[in-house]
């Protein structure tokens, strides 16, 4: 991850391969924003020259220019914010610029942001965005990689020796280095991070950071099957390589809240015996997301050392087709005693999610979140760049303030009981899927048979978790580590309450 310094030098002094301005879109035509100090020269160049250079300010676009000399700078980077409406861009719009500017500037060595950054807020923002936006999956590229992203930001600010400032920074650098985590392990491939793997590689994480109080239990499948996991065992069995349920618990002294996360971690879905399409079925290395944010935002909580008690339990298991594989009609024993009847081996993630929200709910936390790549219908609702939340008013609502601000959108859900219905089953408790309609919600519902009375929301993230398409803003192509963002401002939020 890059070293990012804040500065509140002249940016026009400022040496860098590279220097980082807005520009907004108007009627009049594009005009730079919060850069006074830039010189004449350039700003005729960037208004006067801005058809033929293709300059608009249209959000995500980044055009260069040469400096000319007349900066210190080698190059100036035109970064577009969209059609302002007030003085200055809002926090999400920052992250959002600053994020698109880093991500186009790879194989430069530094460079200097000088987007609006007047208080610490907007410092957060735009290290926030910078730091988000510099990230590549390099692991499986051999040799050299010409397109790597600049090892040095620097964040030009009035703020620069501000306490509030430099603390913002802090937690930026932190929220950043959770999110990277994630992206890697939801870009992993699933030949490499499978269930077992993705506990040593969480056992690592921990001791990486160096974070205080936090420790790493692994369960295997001696240890699930004496607990009663029938989840995660009917959907791993079709394995070769067995499930594991991780507990990653950060412990401070004298917490105000205590705090359960659940993962989904689907280390490969094919759908089991009811097989997926063969067509996308590579995305499918993704359905691990929710655990791999779970795992992050603890360590993330653990780095800033908030005082809450924050407790993930990462739900592992790949579900493959074979001679040992759950079928249609099997009946599971969930944790605690419910059964479930499998009409689906596809609707898989409820299965494990069901044994991990068991599990967190034994000990009373006094909210439990879970988190999951968990339905396709989530997509066909909300698209691929808008989460669904779903739970009880109090939780769903908490988790949406807190998506608003961290800027990620999460949209609320209901769960409503006339669809309770379509869960019966013949033989069993419950049965693992419902009718078409309303297959979120559903699976929303399927859940909720596990909490009790415990405060809950269930963030779905099919698709926000894996961009299969170009990349835009901060956001890359795979891997974006969603939600990570939204369950450290609940934490925080939780801290001070």
């Amino acid at each position: 991850m890059p070293r990012v310094t804040l500065t509140s030098a002249n940016p026009a002094r400022q040496t860098a391969d590279a220097l980082v301005v807005a520009v907004a879109s108007s009627p009049a035509g594009p005009r730079v924003v919060g850069a006074d100090w830039l010189p004449a020269e350039t700003v005729e160049q960037v208004t006067g020259l801005a058809g033929a250079l293709g300059i608009t300010g249209a959000v995500d676009e980044v055009r260069r220019l040469p400096a000319a000399g007349a900066l210190a700078a080698r190059t100036v980077v035109l970064t577009g914010v969209g059609p302002l409406d007030e003085v200055a861009p809002d926090a999400e719009t920052l992250r959002r610029a600053a994020g698109a500017a880093l991500r186009e500037l790879t194989g430069v060595a530094s460079v200097a942001v000088a987007l609006p950054a007047e208080d610490a807020e907007q410092v957060a923002a735009v290290a926030e965005g910078a730091l988000f936006g510099a990230y590549a999956y390099t692991r499986y590229r051999s040799g050299g990689d010409a397109k790597a992203p600049a090892a040095e930001i620097t964040v030009l600010t009035p703020r620069a020796r501000d306490k509030s400032a430099t603390r913002a920074l802090a937690r930026a650098e932190v929220l950043a280095a959770a999110v990277h985590g994630v992206r890697d392990l939801v870009n992993a491939a699933p030949n490499d991070l499978y269930p077992a793997a993705f506990a040593d590689a969480a056992k690592a994480a921990v001791k990486d950071t160096g974070a205080k109080g936090v420790k790493v239990t692994v369960l295997d499948e001696k240890a699930l099957a004496a607990g009663g996991y029938g989840g995660l065992l009917g959907v791993g069995q079709g394995s070769a390589r067995p499930p594991r349920l991780v507990k990653v618990s950060y412990s401070p002294s004298r917490p105000a809240a205590k705090v359960a996360l659940v993962g989904k971690g689907i280390t490969f879905d094919s759908g089991g015996i009811s097989i997926k399409p063969a067509a996308g079925m590579d995305a499918m290395k993704s359905d691990m997301a929710g655990a791999a944010a779970v795992l992050h935002t603890v360590l993330a909580a653990a780095r800033l050392e908030l005082p809450v008690a924050v407790t993930g339990w990462l739900c592992l298991a790949e579900n493959m087709p074979s001679g040992t594989a759950q079928r249609p009609s099997d009946v599971l024993t969930i944790r605690g005693g419910k059964t479930v009847e499998v009409l689906n081996t596809d609707a898989e993630g409820r299965l494990v999610m069901a044994d991990g929200l068991v599990a967190a709910v034994e000990e009373k936390p006094d909210v439990v979140l879970d988190i999951a790549t968990l339905t396709g219908a989530q997509l066909v609702a909300l698209g691929p760049r808008v989460s669904a939340v779903m739970g009880d008013d109090s939780t769903r609502t908490e988790v949406v303030d807190a998506a608003g601000a961290a800027g990620e959108a999460f949209w609320p859900m209901p769960l409503p009981a006339d669809l309770r219905a379509g869960l019966k089953s013949k033989v069993a408790d419950l049965a693992n899927i419902g009718d078409r309609f309303g297959g979120m919600l559903t699976a929303g519902i399927f859940l909720q048979e596990f909490v009790g009375s415990t405060p809950w929301a269930h963030l779905d993230i099919a698709g926000p978790a894996f961009n299969e398409k170009a990349p835009f803003g901060y956001t890359p192509a795979g891997g974006t580590g969603v939600g990570v963002r939204t369950m450290l401002a609940l934490i925080e939020a939780r801290a001070i309450r």
